[in-house]
């Protein structure tokens, strides 16, 4: 079984940070099927073959995910797309 781990900082309000962490686990739901829920501060997420959390902190954004046998396999593809994602919650912009 695989995990990847990553932390990005970001400078928005708790509000935006949770907001843009909503989208995100969204778009992961239409596009891969993940059943995903709010527990406190935290985004938790599964299907067949992964699992994990996304911490919406004050600052920062910690996301850590559990692959499957199956998945481990596309373990840099998928650090990547969730790098991307990522990336696009903390360069957003307050306003």
């Amino acid at each position: 079984m695989a995990s990847i781990s990553i932390s990005k900082r970001h400078s928005l309000s708790r509000r935006k940070a949770r907001d843009a962490a909503e989208r995100v686990a969204q778009d992961l739901n239409e596009r891969f099927a993940l059943a995903w829920t709010w527990e406190g501060d935290e985004v938790v997420f599964e299907r067949t073959g992964l699992s994990g959390r996304m911490h919406v902190g004050a600052r920062e954004i910690r996301l850590d995910v559990r692959l499957g046998l199956l998945l481990s396999a596309l373990k840099p593809a998928i650090e990547r797309e969730i790098h991307a994602q990522l990336d696009t919650i903390t360069t957003t912009r307050e306003g």
